[in-house]
């Protein structure tokens, strides 16, 4: 991995991702500024998922080149990405539904070395979220589905994250619970992690973002600061409704 520009928690330039003969992602170009909140919008199959498994190494890139903070990760391993602070929280959250609470959370910081540090980091996610102190020592599968979200955003967190990839964090949950959910974003981005979320809820993620992305077929179609595509009617006929 070689160093490179500074300043980017992270920079896509025209990245293309093939799964067999089908172009997912067609030369795409998005950046995050650190300290951002940058939202990337689209429909089902638009290359939003893929864009996030690129990042993390999971789906090969064909062409184009990934750098997080400055360190061109296009070919790394993953684990080499968490290491470098990148962190994905995946869609369907995706925890060990017979292992605890804690057990998960001690599971985020598998690459964390100092003991200490882990415990640490779990006592300020318990401190964030008093929901999951409270059931430390329940099973993962039987919490709700909005606990459940916080569990994978809280065992994301004790890794270390410096840009924090969520993925349909609201999905499934009510009204209600995405508020708290999307309200938990903003509050880890105030504390220093960027953020690049990726969410069919345009109306709640254009809420929070700073500046937003529109993905269809794998290509960047609109972007710009969140409350002028808000306002756009491309994207209110789209994605907000009237």
């Amino acid at each position: 991995m070689t160093e490179s520009s500074t300043g980017r928690a992270l920079q896509i330039d025209g990245l293309d991702v093939y799964y067999g003969r089908v172009h997912a992602l067609r030369e795409l170009s998005i950046h995050v500024d650190e300290g951002e909140i940058v939202a990337l919008l689209g429909n089902n199959g638009a290359g939003k998922t893929t864009t996030l498994a690129s990042v993390s190494g999971v789906v090969p890139a064909r062409s184009g080149r990934i750098q997080a903070f400055g360190t061109d990760v296009t070919t790394a391993k993953p684990w080499e990405i968490v290491g470098a602070g990148v962190v994905h929280v995946p869609e369907g959250r995706r925890i060990f539904s017979r292992l605890t609470i804690h057990e998960n959370l001690q599971l985020g910081g598998y690459l964390v070395k100092d003991e200490k540090v882990v415990d640490q980091r779990i006592e300020e996610v318990y401190e964030r979220l008093p929901r999951l102190a409270e059931r430390r020592t329940q099973q993962g599968g039987t919490l709700s589905g909005g606990e459940q979200q916080m569990l994978a955003v809280g065992r994301a967190l004790v890794a270390g994250p410096r840009l924090l990839m969520l993925d349909e964090p609201s999905m499934g949950l009510a009204p209600l619970i995405v508020a708290q959910i999307m309200d938990l974003v903003q509050r880890i981005n105030e504390s220093g992690t960027s953020v690049l979320l990726v969410e069919q809820n345009a109306r709640a993620a254009l809420r929070i973002a700073h500046r937003a992305y529109v993905v269809e077929n794998g290509e960047i179609t609109l972007e710009g600061p969140a409350k002028e595509l808000a306002a756009d009617s491309r994207v209110i006929d789209a994605y907000l409704g009237a």
